[in-house]
């Protein structure tokens, strides 16, 4: 009998339940704060242990309600742009429109295996350079059924945004939520070191494009060794497979001012510092816009928004309870109390073993705090001056920080957006993991090895 992992909510619990129990097991213990540049950093060496605060039954029960509200922006976020492309999927704009990529390939075969190829790419350039994260669950909508159209499945409509933004987000030059703060709390300029990070990214991209590339093409010549065969069946996103679409004027409008929208969306990302708020509020206004262009009656707009945001319901819910059991071991009070353990754990080994351990130490300690701006303000006060004490240069602790965050992510339970977007395409987490562990095998020993060089062969400290 194969072992089943339960669905995704009821794992979650789960993990929320263990949380409960190691704030009774683990010391509960902080560092003091300061604030530097507007920004909450802890104090080197002012670990202290402080009264014990375990959690109890009604703070199990209270976690996802407090999930919810600490969640709010992101879950509003979600709600709008699956409401809006509720009013674009009405439309049948995306649906015409993938139907012609579709016949293009057909016509073209050699132009189908630059897709997946030139979008990853796309994509990890965008984590790279302005880090997208929960932006990955807009493009989801679009992926996922570009790739069953293409031949594929669910876990390669998966792939090309969230693998290839991961791998953009782990291996980036240019991120300022990740380098950037990194960087101003270890005293480094901003950006340095890119021309070695920029080597990174090429590695980690490439390797990322290779392994889907690797299975997309086996699926599609053996369409039952998808793990996701029978429950891709079902998926929304292929009821309206086989059935011709025309791509008329009034779709390519709806797409044009579509794909206007996600262009102005990467500028307001760069150049204005939009975030949440600024994003749902563009999606509410391409949705609107679409509507008017397609002539659609606004009963029949408000319904398609109302149920797009309607299909997001269960992923709120996880990323409620994901966050939940953040809180969790928060207040609890020991998520310092593994930092300061794991900190003194990697002293006494030569230094490259030390910057291996502090790669995995940033892994570890981002299952209880999957946000990279979150971990760097957490732990680069600490990791800095320790690199001093271990002759490993500033930027190479940069490096472990952004590998082990960004690495890490695309994998743990923990993250709202690892699982909001498995429970957008309907993939069960044990089927994820299952498929991706090979990948995240490799990826950790490419992480180990460029982390190397600038150990061993070159002095990366003045770059």
């Amino acid at each position: 009998m194969k072992f089943k992992l339960p669905d995704t909510l009821i794992l979650l619990l789960i993990i929320l339940a263990a949380f409960t129990l190691l704030t009774w097991i683990i010391p509960a213990g902080e560092f003091d704060r300061q604030i530097v540049d507007e920004r909450e950093l802890v104090t080197p060496g002012s670990y202290h242990e402080t009264e014990s605060n375990p959690a109890g039954f009604f703070d199990f029960i209270l976690a996802p309600i407090k999930g919810f509200i600490s969640s709010a922006q992101i879950i509003v976020f979600i709600f709008f742009v699956a409401g809006s492309f509720g009013i674009i999927n009405k439309t049948g704009a995306i649906e015409a429109g993938l139907q012609s990529v579709v016949r293009l390939s057909r016509q073209r075969p050699k132009s189908k295996k630059f897709v997946i190829p030139v979008l990853m790419m796309l994509f990890s350039l965008a984590g790279a350079t302005f880090g997208m994260s929960e932006e990955v669950l807009v493009f989801i909508l679009i992926t996922l059924p570009l790739s069953f159209a293409l031949g594929y499945d669910s876990i390669v409509g998966v792939s090309i945004p969230f693998i290839g933004a991961g791998a953009g987000f782990a291996g980036a030059f240019l991120n300022p939520f990740t380098i950037g703060i990194a960087q101003g709390i270890a005293e480094l300029p901003p950006f340095s070191g890119w021309e070695y990070r920029l080597v990174v990214w090429a590695l980690f991209t490439i390797t990322a494009i290779v392994f889907v590339l690797i299975y997309a093409n086996r699926i599609e010549k053996t369409p039952s060794a998808s793990p996701m065969h029978e429950i891709d069946k079902k998926s929304r996103y292929k009821d309206h497979e086989g059935v011709e679409a025309t791509f008329n004027l009034k779709h390519k409008a709806v797409v044009s001012i579509f794909l206007s929208g996600l262009v102005l969306l990467i500028v307001g990302v760069n150049q204005w510092d939009w975030y949440i708020n600024e994003i749902s509020g563009l999606f509410l206004i391409l949705g609107a816009i679409s509507a008017l262009v397609y002539r659609m009656p606004v009963s029949d707009a408000v319904e398609a928004f109302v149920q797009g945001a309607a299909e997001m319901i269960k992923v709120t819910f996880v990323i409620a309870i994901a966050k939940g059991i953040l809180i969790v071991a928060s207040e609890g009070m020991i998520i310092d109390t593994i930092l300061q353990a794991l900190s003194t754990a990697v002293k006494d080994y030569p230094k490259a073993v030390s910057v291996e351990l502090m790669f995995y130490m940033q892994s570890f300690l981002n299952f209880f705090l999957p946000s990279g701006s979150g971990q760097a303000a957490l732990t680069m006060p600490i990791m800095a001056p320790l690199s001093d004490i271990l002759g490993i240069s500033r930027q190479t602790a940069v490096l472990a920080f952004q590998l082990g965050d960004g690495l890490s992510n695309i994998i743990i339970p923990t993250s709202g957006v690892t699982m909001g977007v498995l429970t957008i395409a309907n993939i069960p987490y044990q089927k994820w993991f299952k498929w991706v562990l090979p990948l995240m095998i490799i990826f950790f020993l490419l992480a180990m090895l460029v982390l190397l060089p600038p150990v061993l062969f070159f002095d990366w400290s003045g770059m």
